[in-house]
């Protein structure tokens, strides 16, 4: 069975159409269905079904998803581990979209300066879907937080850095008194379904403030928008982003000890790309020494 025929035929599922398969892969969509069909003859069952002006995978094209995809994957580890991938190779990275908008882009600038052969696949999602996709096998490493709970001793973690909670309000309001600021300005929360959005209600809490909540969102990026915009205040992680420089926004301390947010590189330690995981975490590393912003940083194992 062609490997090949088989990244055609999930790409296809993934997308719902032949072309846009076709376009992905650089051919043409008469390939693709002809792929498609040699599947179909040597499993002896339909795999796809039109269904309007998409297809879908028949009940045969369902079963063969997974499985296909769990034998790629392993066709892939089997490259990995006897070497014949030295010079290249491929990741697959989970990542958070905090990561996305500060350290990632660096980091994965220094990576491939030394791993120009790697191909590296991104995947977004909050930790705990990066962690149970770890679990499964469908990620080589994650960049994360530190799950709320004890790590097996099948992973393997780096700690890039610890951020704690700081008061976003527009620049001009920079001398104010925190605590004062989030009584009385309305408040844009960050989403109660992520870690940072629930350190950061915890501390409301306990410090007794009922905040005049206004929105409540997932990107960090985005609240330092509003932020700017004068639309209210945010207790958030202190992040280390490019793109906050051009905000008209103040960090300003809190008052009360609080939680730091732990955001760092999770993986496998058993995994099949250990050496480019490896090389990815000192990668990301280099980056965080090379920061020298004045945050809290470490890179432990």
């Amino acid at each position: 069975m062609e490997t090949a025929y088989l990244q055609s035929f999930l790409l296809v599922v993934e997308s719902g159409s032949m072309s846009e398969a076709a376009r992905r892969l650089d051919l043409t969509p008469g390939a693709v269905a002809q792929q498609i069909r040699a599947l179909e003859r040597e499993l002896n069952a339909p795999l796809l079904a039109r269904a309007g002006r998409t297809v879908q995978p028949t009940e045969a094209g369902h079963r063969l998803v997974q499985r296909a995809r769990t034998l790629l994957r392993e066709v892939s580890d089997i490259k990995a581990l006897v070497g014949s991938e030295a010079a290249g190779g491929e990741l697959v990275i989970g990542t958070i979209n905090t990561a996305i908008h500060s350290l990632l882009p660096d980091i994965l600038a220094r990576f491939v300066k030394t791993h120009p052969g790697v191909k590296v696949y991104l995947q977004s999602g909050n930790t705990a879907t990066l962690y149970k996709a770890m679990q499964q096998g469908e990620l080589d490493a994650a960049v994360c937080l530190y799950p709320p709970f004890a790590l097996a001793k099948t992973f393997d973690w780096a700690l890039l850095r610890e951020e704690p909670l700081v008061l976003l309000a527009p620049s001009r309001l920079a001398r104010r008194d925190p605590h004062e600021l989030l009584r009385t300005s309305p408040l844009i929360r960050y989403d109660r379904n992520l870690g940072g959005g629930k350190q950061a209600d915890r501390y409301l809490r306990s410090a007794g403030i009922v905040p005049q909540e206004r929105f409540e969102l997932s990107s960090l990026l985005a609240i330092a928008m509003m932020v700017d915009r004068g639309l209210g205040v945010s207790v958030v992680p202190d992040i280390a982003s490019p793109l906050l420089d051009g905000q008209r926004i103040a960090k300003i301390p809190l008052p009360l000890p609080s939680e730091t947010r732990r955001f760092g590189v999770l993986w496998l330690r058993a995994s099949p790309r250990l050496r480019l995981i490896h090389g990815f975490v000192e990668s990301a590393g280099l980056v965080i020494a090379g920061k020298g912003n004045g945050s809290r940083k470490s890179v432990t194992r």
